[in-house]
């Protein structure tokens, strides 16, 4: 691993980052006893095996078996190098890296650096075109009638693309962008004749960012006559559409302060909103919103308000969105919107804290929004409607795990059709007998850490010497003293291979000077198992004043095992060799010994 940054700078960039801060900007962390607890951003799961321990400064997964500290968090997390993960997080605690003798490794290829860099010049220039010079002025006067105000437009790096022939094309050439590259990365077009053109010419643009702030593409909004309304960069390795959310560099830390994000259909709807006071909004890019956008909100969030359009399409792709983020697991509220309205239009109609007071706050439950969502489908004056009516909303209503949430809507359909609250409600059990659903899955959120129990409990189960190596190696991570014994005793004699490895990398990071540190020690393991073996024996519950007597049991359980292996492996050299020598007898005898042995281990485990 290279690691040319000064070992105390890399120890002041660690100490300046709290692990939990750092793993809390991905992932919804809550804490539970000691620990805090999240959904594992590394598999997929609906309920939280994914811990971080702040004391010891350590994550580990009990579903999927990852573990590290901040710093490799990061390296798992975003493909960093070493270098760039304590780049990122010195950036965040602002301690300075030293910028000589240092090898800068990125895990981005040089194409994809080169898009990046391309992409962060041209943000720069159409900003700047837009806010202080007569080939943006065009662009400008649109936002401006939009009602954006200068500092929206500064915080979003607004800008226009000047429709001046080839004015992009001879901007990139001059910088030395390679022209295909460019067209690959969505930034030219290229025509029939396999002449190249400028792509957003005559456009207001856009910037879209990455989760690190990094534009990784451009929107391109028409302001005349000119080709679709809207024109996205191409699809490439750095830019999904279905992967990515419009504003969410920006929205996280505001997500996480209101607990709950706001889920708009378009970019401009986010910025509005955002100039109104409502900074936790973010958009799908002209798509329908995927499971793995919603995956992402589910990591950072529990509650999504919905804020679509006001129009039957809107209410539409209100329904599916709610749909899919109820069933990653969010709870899901809908914002209330008038048929004719959108987001942009309502703040610029009423002002922003209409629209706070008016849509964001009154948000309604999905089974609310789902009753008046569902009358468009049924004609309420005929009889049979109804009745389908509310039974669609009975099925509906069966779904809903909160006793008080479910009586509620009861009531509702109770009074508006004159039926009787016991028939509902017998009918609702029914639903959900048919169904399986339990009685209460609010259980699951007690339980949020039975994997972990699980863990312990698989772990209890192993052979009496490896129990007895994890427990060893566990004081060992974090008592010099133990391990220095342990090295004299029996070096690196252990009877699983990874074992032997931790034991050995071990010894070496005491020797260099260091102090107990199991995070630091995972930093600097290679091997992936060996890092994950780590974090399970790290996340052991152990005594916190281990005596020699019981150090020297583990020990004599260990060799012990070590032995009998040795005289196994011995016998069956033997047995084999009274076998070549057409002796029966003697290797069936021999044969009785391995069994016996093997018998005692067998009881003794």
């Amino acid at each position: 691993m290279a690691n040319q940054v000064p070992e105390e700078v890399i120890e002041e960039v660690r100490k300046a980052n709290d692990i939990v801060d750092v793993i809390g900007e991905y992932v919804q962390l809550k804490k539970q006893g000691r620990n805090y607890f999240g959904l594992c951003p590394f598999h997929g799961e609906k309920t939280p095996s994914f811990s971080v321990t702040q004391e010891k400064q350590i994550f580990h997964c009990f579903g999927c078996g990852k573990g590290g500290n901040a710093v490799t968090f990061l390296m798992e997390m975003e493909s960093y190098s070493f270098y760039e993960a304590i780049k990122f997080l010195a950036d965040r605690s602002g301690v300075q890296l030293p910028e000589s003798g240092i090898r800068k490794e990125t895990s981005l290829s040089k194409e994809n650096q080169s898009i990046l860099s391309a992409y962060e010049w041209l943000t720069k220039l159409y900003h700047h075109l837009l806010r202080h010079t007569k080939d943006g002025k065009e662009g400008y006067t649109y936002l401006k009638e939009r009602g954006l105000d200068d500092d929206t437009i500064d915080t979003f790096q607004l800008g226009f693309a000047p429709n001046i022939k080839d004015f992009t094309t001879e901007f990139l050439e001059k910088k030395g962008f390679h022209q295909q590259l460019m067209v690959k990365a969505g930034l030219l077009s290229q025509k029939d004749d396999n002449s190249v053109s400028d792509r957003f010419s005559g456009r207001v643009i856009f910037p879209i960012r990455n989760h690190l702030g990094k534009t990784i593409a451009f929107n391109g909004r028409a302001i005349n006559e000119q080709g679709p309304k809207y024109l996205h960069s191409a699809e490439s390795e750095l830019f999904q559409k279905g992967r990515i959310l419009f504003n969410f560099d920006l929205a996280k830390k505001h997500i996480r302060k209101e607990s709950e994000a706001v889920l708009f259909e378009g970019s401009m709807d986010v910025i509005t909103a955002y100039q109104a006071g409502v900074k936790n909004g973010i958009a799908t890019l002209g798509t329908s919103l995927t499971e793995s956008q919603a995956k992402l909100l589910k990591r950072y969030v529990d509650t999504v308000i919905l804020c679509y359009d006001g129009d039957r399409a809107g209410m539409d792709a209100t329904y599916k969105a709610a749909v899919l983020l109820q069933k990653v697991g969010c709870y899901v509220k809908v914002a209330p919107m008038s048929d004719d309205m959108d987001p942009d239009s309502f703040v610029r109609k009423y002002g922003g804290e209409t629209f706070k007071e008016q849509v964001i706050k009154p948000s309604t439950t999905f089974m609310g929004f789902y009753m008046r969502y569902m009358k468009r489908n049924f004609n309420l004056s005929l009889e049979g409607d109804r009745i389908k009516y509310i039974e669609t909303v009975l099925k509906q209503a069966a779904l809903i795990e909160s006793p008080v949430e479910r009586e509620y809507y009861l009531k509702e359909l109770s009074n508006e059709y004159n039926i009787s609250m016991d028939t509902l409600t017998e009918e609702i059990r029914q639903f959900r007998q048919k169904s399986g659903t339990p009685e209460d899955k609010r259980e699951q959120d007690r339980h949020t850490n039975r994997k972990a129990d699980a863990f312990r409990k698989r772990k209890r189960l192993l052979p009496a010497y490896q129990n007895a190596e994890r427990q060893l190696i566990s004081h060992m991570l974090q008592n010099p003293y133990i391990a220095d014994k342990v090295r004299e005793e029996i070096g690196a004699a252990f009877n699983l291979d990874v074992h032997k490895i931790i034991a050995t990398h071990l010894y070496a990071f005491y020797e260099e000077g260091n102090t107990a540190d199991p995070g630091l020690f995972m930093e600097r393991l290679d091997d992936d198992d060996a890092r994950k073996i780590v974090a399970e024996m790290v996340m052991l519950p152990l005594k916190e004043d281990i005596s020699d007597k019981e150090v020297n049991d583990y020990i004599r359980t260990i060799l012990s095992e070590s032995g009998d292996r040795v005289s196994i492996k011995a016998l069956k050299e033997q047995q084999k060799l009274a076998e070549q020598q057409n002796d029966p007898l003697k290797a069936a005898q021999i044969a009785m010994q391995i069994i016996e042995i093997q018998k005692q281990l067998k009881n003794t485990n």
